[in-house]
């Protein structure tokens, strides 16, 4: 798929860039240590029951709990204009490096991050599973940059520059990154050459540029829903490019998507909040993989409001990714979930339908019912 924004879209948006609001805050504890010196520390994790069709070894449904996720996440600040952050994950074995960064605040319109980090991208991967709509999820079928790719978790090795101009309106984030690790290519450097293949090693550049028309979202990274807190009305651009960022035994190829996002919520007076939620993609692998080459969507909608202990948040959401390989892959979910205390504690359940076809034929289609807990100190 040799497609036309090549050009001019890609140029726009990684001149320009877009920072996203910043999740929630954590409850962990912040030491000082002297003026405008500190560490702070906090904790997450995710566990869940499923049940899963035809997944048991007899092709009956399957019962599974799991630990889907148990992070830490530590600052720390040496001036007001130098801070740092390193964050773990549980990657089901071990204990991996999610985020480790240098973060340089020079002022609210220019901030410099170095090290390993989520590189810009689309609204449903910059927050994350912990800071969506409904909790816990992550668009693994139309936004391909998480889960799907990346050093680990989507992270990647690289400096950004992000900040928010125009009174704040306008965010904004651009930056280099070691990139072709995100899961398109299959080989390593060190395989390709040992394996006599011959390809350049530029960087990925990536960018994203947001506008908040309503409330403002200040901030690097983001989240997909605010819990009825503010009024949101966003539109957001993506961008990413690597020459050579295909690499793999079969071929050779540069690697390029682009993604707009969309995001409405709107609290309404005594009786909590709606959200809308929209995204469209396309994916060019320089036609190597067409599996992972193609244009997707994804759309929700969701509605919060407040009970005698917390808020519940009934949601539903629609995924489709069209590959080039002529294999369609949807996924249908609706769910609710308590809101205890924002983001740092909820337990919600949901059903999920996922479905592979070709052009005239369903390749593969599961159901699964899941029930997860969520909680950060």
């Amino acid at each position: 798929m040799k497609s036309t924004y090549k050009g001019a879209l890609l140029g726009v948006v990684l001149g320009w860039g877009a920072g996203m609001a910043a999740p929630g805050a954590l409850a962990g504890p912040t030491i000082p240590f002297g003026e405008d010196k500190s560490v702070s520390v906090g904790f997450g994790m995710r566990a869940s029951y499923t049940n899963t069709e035809d997944a048991a070894p007899d092709g009956s449904r399957a019962n599974d709990f799991n630990l889907d996720s148990a992070r830490l996440f530590l600052g720390a600040s040496l001036s007001k204009h130098i801070q740092g952050m390193l964050n773990t994950e549980w990657d089901g074995s071990s204990i991996r490096v999610l985020d480790a960064a240098a973060q340089f605040s020079f002022s609210p319109e220019l901030n410099v991050w170095a090290g390993r980090m989520l590189s810009p991208s689309d609204r449903a991967n910059m927050a994350g599973p912990y800071y969506s709509l409904g909790g816990g999820y992550w668009a693994g079928v139309a936004s391909r940059y998480g889960y799907n790719g990346g050093i680990f978790r989507g992270r990647d090795d690289g400096v950004t520059a992000w900040g928010n101009l125009a009174g704040g309106r306008l965010g904004y984030s651009v930056g280099a990154y070691e990139g072709r690790s995100f899961g398109i290519g299959s080989l390593t450097q060190r395989e390709a050459s040992a394996a006599g293949i011959r390809a350049s090693d530029k960087p990925m550049v990536a960018g994203r540029l947001q506008y908040d028309f309503w409330d403002l979202e200040p901030g690097y990274y983001g989240t997909g829903s605010y819990l009825g807190g503010k009024d949101i009305l966003a539109i957001g651009l993506a961008a990413r490019q690597q020459a050579d960022g295909v690499l793999t035994a079969g071929g050779i190829g540069d690697y390029q998507s682009w993604s707009a996002d969309f995001l409405l919520e709107k609290r309404l007076a005594g009786a909590g909040a709606v959200s809308l939620e929209a995204a469209y993609y396309e994916y060019d692998t320089d036609d190597v993989v067409l599996g992972e080459q193609g244009r997707a969507w994804s759309g929700g909608a969701g509605y919060i409001f407040p009970v005698s202990r917390g808020s519940l948040q009934p949601y539903v959401r629609f995924q489709k990714f069209e590959a080039d390989s002529g294999i369609d892959t949807r996924q249908q979910d609706a769910g609710v979930n308590w809101v205890i205390d924002g983001y740092n504690a909820q337990l919600g359940a949901h059903y999920s339908r996922t479905e592979s076809r070709t052009r005239t034929t369903r390749a593969a289609d599961q159901s699964r019912l899941v029930v997860a807990l969520q909680l950060q100190y």
